[in-house]
């Protein structure tokens, strides 16, 4: 709802309250987390490959041995992604 004091104010400047509630963030449970490695070596800049999305961890370690061996490249980032569902909570 548009705030008393504002009324008259430009549209872009307008307020808004709203009532308050918590939302909790849960794992959806119907779909697969997936993993991806960067390989971080390097000391001027990153090499950079990346192994792409998996959603097996063995394939993800079969990825960076495969790069380690060809490269030498022993420096990797992960990064983990899972889908979450918000969950709203009660109205304050």
């Amino acid at each position: 709802m548009p705030d008393a004091t504002s009324a008259s104010t430009p549209s872009s400047r307008r307020r808004y309250r709203f009532r308050q509630y918590h939302v909790t963030a849960v794992v959806d449970p119907m779909t697969l987390p997936t993993v991806e490695a960067v390989c971080v070596t390097g000391e001027d800049h990153d090499c950079g490959a990346t192994s792409g999305a998996v959603h097996a961890e063995d394939e993800l370690i079969r990825w960076i041995a495969d790069h380690c061996a060809r490269t030498g490249h022993v420096f990797y980032r992960r990064t983990t992604r899972t889908t979450l569902r918000a969950e709203p909570g009660a109205w304050h």
